[in-house]
């Protein structure tokens, strides 16, 4: 039936003479020339676009692509529309990149890129054409050229490499929590496995005490007592007795056993019980007390106490220290008693010394040796002789007090310097020494130092301050080492050598040494920055700062070649005067020799040859082996003195090789290497 109507129909229409023309050629126009006549139009419009204002070429726009969009519509899916809308006119608008970037299907997925969000990017690119657009339009219409902009596509492309980048920072941030919670619950694990400890084993505390380690259980027994402390503390503050009795018995065995052994070798063979037994009572006090605050609080008022012990034995082994460098051993003392009684049994006949007409004689080589040190300065004569070229152009001057003028005499009666010619005198007997004349004594004699040097609580005054109490400053030997001229009044040039040196080598050269008009020839000593003047005077005194360099070198006192002409022609002890008159309160410089010699003798001294001496035998243990071997002069400067029970031992054999431990009064006196 509907084929017979549709015949029917057909013939009506062909029956009809001009009707059915007029419907082909609406038929064909629909279908085939509206679609072209779209496309052509378009094209011409873009052609013509100059031509016409912004405002109009945009309503044209927007018409054309509105009927556009709608017969297009039905023809395509919305994926393949916005990948239309997203190309450009250079890749075409079915690109392969457009298809790539745009989630069309499955086979176009990007591997591992979430590509959930590109609709809603899509969405928003019409908006960004258009305004892309209207600035090349506006851009090409102001100055009528072609400027570079970006396309839509890029813009799209470099969106797509932000949300990348996001994302890429999104994964590592929760890579790093998962990271994160790992460890944590890798940390709980532990924790737990700790909790679960086997009753009696010390590793809840210190793991580490596991392995075979060498003195391990020294270690843990140690940690014992400290564990053992704490929990002590917390059962007596919670009235647990019973436990408290407990951890005590144990904890007076473990101290027993490490006060007797220093490694695992010197441990008895009990301490493996010992350990077990304070490790069980350990581990139930954890069970019964154990509190992480209470714990905690307990260590932390532990250490501080330990801190305050470590700090107070510090200071009293300082003042130990200061304290043994100033005394004078049993044995020396002894010697000095022993040969003081045998001189005064000498008649005055046998007292002389033989050739004292050279204690004047300007052409030897003359040297100044201070010193109330029997042992001491029979070191220096000795080394000094042993490596002369010709011991009898040496001659040495001793000056001592008079408790200690009868033991030197004696001993160097009993054992002659070979050749050379000695000379020992009593300091005390220069009557032009005195508190009128020296600045010095006169201070020494006020009320003031001696409260300094006397007081009964000095100990506790401090560590620091000890060293500048040394009484060694109390007496005139120290000081007359600026009284040279005055002492040998007849000499021309003299060296002054300190009674903690030893010689190892001819000194002659020295008196050879061209001192370019300087008076004092020394070593100087600013290879280190606490060396310089800046270390022994107060530039925070006017007068100091105003007349030295606070970066100047110092020098060293010890081995000094002094041109006692040339300190004549300069008044070096009229200085010397001046400015320990101006210290009376001892606010430029502390109480000792090197500060005012440093200031007596500024810009008048010549630095010699290091190799001539070298010092810190009595401080410094790291000095090259080398350069001891190779000095003339070895200086034992510091407290460490070799002779000495704190003196270091790898330095102490330089100096008693030239001591003769086989003499009999050594034997009496029980001095021995």
């Amino acid at each position: 039936m509907a084929l017979k109507r549709g015949l029917s129909g057909v013939n009506r229409i062909r029956g009809s003479s001009g009707g059915s023309r007029s419907v082909l050629v609406l038929l064909i126009f629909f279908c085939v020339f509206a679609p072209l006549v779209f496309f052509v139009g378009r094209g011409v419009y873009i052609d013509s676009s100059n031509d016409y204002s912004n405002a109009s070429v945009k309503q044209n726009l927007d018409w054309r692509e509105r009927l556009a969009m709608q017969s297009v519509r039905s023809l395509f899916s919305k994926e393949v529309l916005d990948v239309i809308a997203t190309s450009t006119a250079d890749l075409g608008p079915l690109s392969l990149d457009s298809f790539k970037k745009n989630n069309l299907s499955a086979s176009w997925r990007e591997v591992g890129v979430d590509t959930s969000f590109r609709h809603s990017e899509n969405q928003t690119t019409p908006d960004v054409k258009s305004n892309i657009l209207n600035e090349k339009r506006d851009k090409t219409s102001k100055d009528g050229s072609h400027q570079k902009v970006e396309t839509p596509a890029k813009i799209h492309r470099r969106q797509l490499r932000e949300r990348r980048r996001e994302m890429r920072a999104n994964e590592l941030v929760q890579h790093n929590d998962d990271t994160i919670l790992k460890l944590e619950n890798a940390a709980i694990e532990r924790s737990k496995s700790v909790d679960s400890a086997v009753l009696g084993k010390y590793s809840i505390w210190r793991r580490e005490n596991e392995n075979d380690n060498s003195d391990s259980n020294i270690r843990l027994m140690r940690d014992q007592v400290i564990m053992a402390r704490v929990y002590s503390g917390l059962a007596k503050l919670k009235n647990k007795n019973d436990l408290l009795q407990e951890l005590q018995a144990r904890l007076k065995d473990s101290q027993r056993v490490l006060a007797e052994s220093t490694s695992d070798a010197d441990l008895p063979r009990s301490a493996h019980e010992k350990l077990r037994a304070m490790g069980q009572v350990l581990a139930k006090a954890k069970m019964q007390l154990y509190d992480c605050k209470l714990v905690t609080g307990k260590l932390r008022a532990m250490l501080q106490t330990a801190d305050e012990q470590v700090r107070s034995l510090k200071k009293q082994s300082t003042f130990l220290a200061q304290l043994a460098a100033k005394t004078i051993p049993n044995p020396i003392h002894c010697l000095s008693m022993r040969l003081t009684i045998d001189y005064y049994l000498l008649s005055p006949e046998k007292r002389k010394f033989p050739r004292s007409e050279n204690l004047e004689n300007p052409n030897l080589n003359h040297y100044a040796l201070f010193s109330d040190n029997v042992l001491a300065a029979s070191v220096v004569v000795n080394s000094t002789i042993m490596n002369a070229k010709d011991p009898s152009k040496h001659v040495f001057h001793l000056v001592t007090d008079k408790l200690n003028f009868g033991a030197m005499n004696m001993w160097f009666l009993l054992n002659p310097p070979g050749k050379a010619t000695i000379h020992v005198e009593n300091v005390d007997e220069f009557k032009w020494l005195n508190s009128s004349y020296c600045p010095v004594l006169r201070q020494l004699e006020s009320a003031a130092m001696r409260e300094y040097y006397f007081k009964a609580d000095h100990p506790t005054s401090g560590s620091s301050n000890l060293k500048y109490r040394n009484p060694k400053y109390l007496s005139m030997l120290n000081h007359l080492r600026f009284y040279l001229p005055e002492v040998y009044p007849k000499l021309n040039k003299i060296l002054f050598l300190d009674d903690d040196i030893i010689v190892q080598k001819d000194l002659t050269p020295l008196w050879e040494v061209n001192l370019n008009g300087k008076v004092n020839g020394a070593v100087e000593t600013c290879g280190e920055s606490f060396h310089r003047f800046d270390k022994y005077l107060n530039f925070s005194n006017p007068h100091i700062a105003r007349n030295f360099n606070p970066n100047a070198c110092g020098w060293a006192y010890g081995m000094n070649m002094f041109d006692l002409k040339e300190w004549k022609k300069r008044d070096i002890t009229g200085i010397y005067h001046k400015w320990q008159n101006m210290n009376e309160n001892r606010t430029l410089w502390k109480l000792g020799t090197l500060p005012p010699g440093l200031i007596t003798f500024y810009g008048l001294t010549h630095p010699l040859n290091k190799s001539w001496h070298v010092l810190g035998l009595g401080y410094n243990p790291s000095i090259d082996r080398k350069d001891i071997e190779n000095a003339a002069v070895v200086h034992y400067n510091g407290n460490m003195k070799p002779w000495l029970e704190l003196a270091m031992s790898k330095y102490r054999p330089y100096w008693t090789k030239y001591i003769k431990f086989d003499h009999p009064y050594l034997r009496r006196c029980n001095l021995h290497e």
